[in-house]
């Protein structure tokens, strides 16, 4: 199992570790309530330095992007981020990611940890551009430094105006003491904050400094466990739940990220599928009932039909409630539709609820 830059400090910490995406990664340190009420509140640093990162460089950088993305990079300029993803040729989703322009010849493509392998040789295979590929996932770590105070309790560390950064956009400059990090204000949690990308030998050094300069405004060490609940009131999709190779970005309602203003992988069949409708589409659903929504727990109509199945669940820290999201008919897709979720034997009142759940 590969191990993160931080495996020592985490391991310091008590935290408890888990496999992850061939990584053994921090799952959670306090507690996931507490980490997660505490993003909500002030702010939670996560290590999420198993990530990938693909630095693309050369003339033609740009049109290999437009080729293997549903969004429309053409659109970006220096120091600004895209979220998008990379369709296959079946109609489904290879991995979802953001890029990252830092001039029309560079950009950082930032993929999924257990994606890593597939995106590289994917990518390679449609390359007949000249732009060259260079995977940098082993050599970089990440932190996400996500709540309302990251841009106080962060700006002590860097000369950098934090404040002045927009959403989705990033500076590549000190912090910590430490050149050429890239501070990007993006994040998986819906709480505001950064994600910042450094070499791993500047890890250690850099997160204690943020454990230090946050720890007046009630920092804490914040593991997967949070990190999944946060994203899952935000309604933001998680790669091998909500959506996967068989799910395609117009029934993930993902066609804000999916752009027919230009030429694409699987760009018509996409198209067509918008124009006639997807056949089922996912959505957000809250229990009316005790219980826990787990994914792959079947969906049902009032006639006990299987309608759909369940993606992500939960029990949300923040509303005390239970949430989900998961691909029903597209006839049972409107809001307050009356839906039921099978949890083992029993038949839960559920409804079909507007994303995000939660709402700062």
């Amino acid at each position: 199992m590969k191990k993160t830059a931080l495996n020592q400090v985490h391991h310091q910490l008590g935290a408890k570790m888990v496999p992850f995406a061939g990584y053994e990664m921090p799952v959670s340190y306090q507690g996931v309530n507490s980490e997660h009420e505490n993003v909500r509140k002030n702010l939670g640093v996560f290590d999420v330095s198993h990530m990938g990162e693909f630095f693309v460089t050369g003339p033609e950088t740009i049109d290999l992007i437009q080729k293997i993305t549903s969004n429309d990079a053409s659109k970006m300029v220096d120091g600004q981020a895209q979220y998008t993803c990379l369709p296959n040729e079946n109609g489904g989703i290879i991995d979802d990611l953001i890029i990252y322009r830092f001039s029309a010849e560079k950009f950082l493509l930032v993929v999924n940890a257990s994606n890593i392998e597939k995106d590289w040789n994917w990518i390679n295979q449609h390359n007949t551009f000249d732009a060259q590929l260079d995977n940098q996932s082993d050599a970089y770590s990440l932190l996400a430094i996500q709540g309302p105070k990251a841009v106080e309790a962060m700006q002590s560390l860097t000369s950098e105006n934090l404040s002045e950064i927009k959403f989705y956009h990033f500076k590549e400059t000190d912090f910590a003491g430490c050149n050429d990090v890239i501070i990007s204000a993006t994040g998986y949690t819906g709480s505001g904050g950064f994600e910042i990308y450094f070499k791993n030998e500047d890890a250690e050094k850099i997160w204690h400094a943020v454990m230090n300069a946050g720890k007046e405004f009630g920092i804490q060490p914040t593991g997967l466990a949070a990190r999944d609940t946060l994203r899952l009131e935000m309604g933001f999709c998680l790669y091998g739940n909500d959506i996967d190779e068989t799910t395609s970005p117009i029934e993930a309602k993902l066609g804000w990220i999916t752009k027919f203003t230009k030429d694409f992988i699987n760009a018509d069949a996409l198209k067509k599928e918008k124009e006639e409708g997807a056949k089922r589409k996912l959505v957000g659903f809250e229990l009316e009932d005790k219980g826990i929504p787990r994914k792959d727990y079947p969906i049902l109509n009032e006639n006990n039909e299987e309608i759909g199945i369940v993606t992500s669940g939960t029990m949300s820290p923040s509303l005390k409630k239970a949430i989900g999201m998961g691909y029903v008919k597209t006839e049972f897709s409107k809001l307050d539709t009356p839906i039921y979720i099978q949890v083992r034997k029993k038949k839960i009142p559920a409804k079909v609820v507007k994303t995000p759940f939660y709402k700062a």
